[in-house]
C-alpha cells in the first residue's frame, strides 16, 4: 500500500529566512512519528503544510487517495454556546459519516476520550478538557493520519498518560510535535528532527526517543569524522594551490576544481555544526538562613460556604535553603494557588505562613506576561541599553545573544515573538534578579528539547530553594529532590519522587470507586477529570455490584528487576536513616547548640530532612512489601 503522505523536496520560507528546504519523507499506516527540533525550525509550519492549511513554496506533497487527515493545533478554542455534542456532530458531518451512525460514533468517542457529559458547553471547559475535545473532534471521523501540535500542553499528568494510551491503542498513523521526552519515549515509533545541523535538514531514526538519541550521536560522530577528514584533505590541496599550479593541463584544472569543491564542502559542514544554545544561569543570594518559608496547618478555600472549593487543607510544609520541590497534582488541584500562597499574593483561610526576613522570591508565571507594546530591547533593559548581570554591566545586545536573539530582533515587539521565544525572554528577565526562592510555574511550555536540557542543568546548579510546577515528567525526575503531591480535593502529601505520588493517586482512585465509601469524606480521584470546569456536570457513578462488601484492591504487580534490587537493600537504608535521625535529634538537644541561634536553625533543618528521609523510606518499604506479596 502506498504511503498516506509523501513529501518530496518540500521547502518553506518566511520572507528571506528559509524554515526548511528540500525535505523528503513519508508517513505510512501505523507510523507514530515524533517531530522535534529547535524553536524556529518550522515544526508547526511543516504540520500545517501536511494538513493542507499552508502551501509549500516548492516541492510536492502527495496524499493517498481518499485518505482522511485530522489536525489538532496548539491552541484549542470553541465558539461560545457550542456544546460538546455539537462539536462532535459537526466533525462527523464534515467527515461524511451517515447520520444513522452518529450516535454510535459519539458514544465510542466519548468513551475513548473520557467525556462524562456531552451537553457541557465547550468554551467553559478547562484548558485540559478543551485539548481533549479537540482530539475527540479529530478522531471521531476515523482519520488515516492524525497531526498533533504540542498535544501535551494544558494536559495534566493523568491526561498525558491517557493520551499515550489512546495513541498506542489506535490504528491511525500519527505525526506529533512535542518536547515531552517521556511522551515521545512511550508513544513514538520513529523520530524526525528538523535542524540545520543535518545535511538534508532532517534526521529520521526508527524507534523510540532513546533510540533516536543513539542515532543522533552516531550521525554527529560521523559528521565530526567527515569534518576532520575534509580538513586534512583541504590542508593538502591548499598547500598544493599555494605552489601556483598551472591550470592549462586537464588534470591540473580538475584538481583545482576539486580543491575548491572540498573547501566549499568543509565550509558547509562547519557552518551546520556550529549551533547556538541558550545560556541559562539562575543566580542565588548569599543567604545563610536555612528556614525560608514555613506553612503550618494552612487551609484555603474559594467560594461560598455551602459550595466552597477546598484548594488546600491542613498543609504543613517547610521550604529550606537548597531544597528542590516538585509540586504535582491534577489540573485544578491548586498548584499555582500554592505558589501564590508562597509569594504572599494570597492569604490562607486558616493557618500561618512564615517567611524568613527580607526573603527574595522570583516567580515565573505560566501566564507568560510581558509588557504590552514594548520591544525586546525594552523588555530586557527598560531604562537603558545595558543590564547588570552577575555584578557586571552587560550591553543588552550581548545579553540577548545569550538567549539566541539577534541584534535585529532587539527592536521587534515582544508580542510578535513565538511561545518559545517569549519563554526565553521571561527566563532572561528572571536571571537578572538574585533569588533565595525560585518559583517556576510551567516553565517548559514551548521550549525546545535543547533549551529544556540547559534549563535543567541550570536548576541543578542553582544553590537557592526551588519550587517547580511542571507536567514534564523527565524534568521532575531529574531536578526535584522531594515531591509535594496534591489529589485535587485539598489533600497533600510529601513523597520522594513522582512515581510515589502516582501510586498514591492510584490508591486514592481505588478507594474513591469503592462501593461502601463515604461520599462526604472520600479523597478526590486521581483521574484526569479533575480539570473539568465547574460548569460541567459531574460524571455519574456506576452502580456497585451487590455482592461487593469491601473496596476492591488494586491488582498486585510483580517487582521489576530494579524494584527487586531496591527491595533487597531498603532495610539497610532504613537502618542507616534511623541512625542519622537519632544523631540529628541528639544534636538538637545539645545545650551548647540550643544557645546558638544559627547552629540551632541548621540542626533543626537537618532533623527535618532526617525525619523525611526515614518516613519516605518506610513508606516505600511498605509499598514494595505489599507489591512483592
Amino acid at each position: 500500500m502506498p504511503p498516506i503522505l509523501n513529501a518530496q523536496g518540500v521547502s518553506k520560507r518566511f520572507g528571506a529566512v528559509p524554515l526548511f528546504q528540500d525535505l523528503n519523507f513519508t508517513v505510512s499506516s501505523g507510523d507514530r512519528v515524533g517531530l522535534i527540533g529547535p524553536n524556529g525550525a518550522g515544526k508547526s509550519t511543516l504540520l500545517a503544510v501536511l494538513a493542507g492549511e499552508q502551501e509549500p513554496d516548492s516541492g510536492n506533497l502527495a496524499v493517498r487517495k481518499r485518505a482522511r487527515i485530522a489536525y489538532v493545533k496548539q491552541e484549542s478554542s470553541f465558539a461560545p454556546g457550542l456544546r460538546v455534542r455539537g462539536v462532535l456532530e459537526s466533525a462527523l458531518a464534515r467527515a461524511g459519516v451517515a447520520e444513522g451512525d452518529h450516535e454510535g460514533r459519539l458514544r465510542e468517542t466519548a468513551g475513548r476520550t473520557g467525556f462524562p457529559d456531552l451537553s457541557a458547553e465547550a468554551a467553559t471547559l478547562s484548558g485540559g478538557w478543551r485539548k481533549r475535545l479537540a482530539i475527540a473532534e479529530a478522531i471521531v471521523g476515523h482519520p488515516d493520519v492524525l497531526l498533533l501540535d504540542e498535544p501535551t500542553n494544558h494536559l495534566d499528568l493523568a491526561g498525558i498518560e491517557w493520551l499515550e494510551e489512546l495513541l498506542n491503542q489506535s490504528d491511525f498513523a500519527c505525526v506529533m510535535v512535542s518536547h515531552d521526552r517521556y511522551f515521545l519515549e512511550n508513544v513514538a515509533t520513529e523520530i524526525f528532527e528538523l535542524s540545520r545541523v543535518y545535511a538534508e535538514g532532517l534526521l529520521r531514526v526508527k524507534g523510540s526517543y532513546s533510540k533516536f538519541l543513539e542515532g543522533r550521536v552516531a550521525y554527529l560522530d560521523a559528521q565530526s569524522r567527515l569534518q576532520e577528514s575534509l580538513r586534512n584533505r583541504v590542508k593538502i590541496e591548499t598547500e598544493w594551490l599555494r605552489r601556483g599550479p598551472k591550470a592549462r593541463a586537464t588534470k591540473a584544472k580538475a584538481r583545482i576544481d576539486n580543491a575548491h569543491g572540498l573547501i566549499a564542502q568543509l565550509q558547509d559542514v562547519e557552518s551546520r555544526s556550529q549551533t547556538a544554545t541558550a545560556g541559562i544561569e539562575f543566580a542565588a543570594t548569599d543567604r545563610k538562613t536555612k528556614r525560608l518559608v514555613e506553612l503550618e496547618n494552612v487551609s484555603l478555600s474559594f467560594g461560598e460556604k455551602k459550595g466552597e472549593k477546598k484548594i488546600v487543607e491542613g498543609l504543613n510544609f517547610l521550604v529550606t535553603n537548597g531544597m528542590r520541590v516538585g509540586l504535582v497534582g491534577p489540573n485544578g488541584s491548586g498548584k499555582t494557588t500554592i505558589l501564590r500562597l508562597l509569594t504572599g499574593e494570597l492569604a490562607p483561610t486558616s493557618g500561618t505562613i512564615s517567611q524568613a526576613a527580607s526573603l527574595r522570591i522570583v516567580y515565573f508565571s505560566q501566564m507568560r506576561e510581558l509588557p504590552e507594546g514594548v520591544t525586546l530591547r525594552r523588555a530586557l533593559a527598560p531604562d537603558s541599553d545595558s543590564v547588570v548581570y552577575q555584578g557586571r554591566v552587560v550591553h543588552v545586545a550581548s545579553y540577548a545573544s545569550k538567549f539566541l536573539f539577534t541584534s535585529e530582533q532587539l527592536n521587534q515587539p515582544v508580542d510578535r515573538l513565538s511561545g518559545g521565544e517569549r519563554a526565553r525572554v521571561l527566563i532572561a528577565r528572571l536571571m537578572l534578579e538574585p533569588a533565595d526562592l525560585l518559583l517556576l510555574d510551567e516553565p517548559t511550555n514551548d521550549l525546545d528539547i535543547a533549551t529544556l536540557e540547559i534549563l535543567e542543568d541550570s536548576l541543578l546548579e542553582y544553590s537557592g530553594a526551588l519550587v517547580l510546577v511542571t507536567h514534564d515528567r523527565f524534568m521532575l525526575d531529574r531536578v526535584s529532590t522531594v515531591v509535594l503531591g496534591l489529589d485535587g480535593n485539598g489533600h497533600t502529601q510529601r513523597f520522594a519522587d513522582y512515581l510515589q505520588w502516582e501510586r498514591w493517586m492510584e490508591e486514592q482512585e481505588s478507594i474513591d470507586h469503592a462501593p461502601d465509601r463515604d461520599p462526604d469524606h472520600a479523597p478526590a480521584r486521581a483521574s484526569a477529570q479533575s480539570d473539568v470546569q465547574p460548569q460541567s456536570e459531574p460524571e455519574p457513578q456506576a452502580e456497585a455490584p451487590q455482592q461487593a462488601t469491601k473496596p476492591p484492591q488494586p491488582a498486585k504487580k510483580k517487582l521489576s528487576y530494579l524494584e527487586a534490587r531496591e527491595f533487597a537493600a531498603i532495610e539497610d537504608r532504613i537502618e542507616e536513616a534511623e541512625l542519622q535521625l537519632a544523631a540529628a535529634r541528639t544534636k538538637v538537644e545539645d545545650p551548647v547548640i540550643a544557645r546558638d541561634a544559627a547552629a540551632l536553625t541548621d540542626s533543626l533543618a537537618e532533623l527535618e530532612r532526617a525525619k523525611a528521609s526515614v518516613d519516605n523510606l518506610v513508606e516505600r518499604w511498605a509499598q514494595l512489601t505489599e507489591q512483592a506479596g
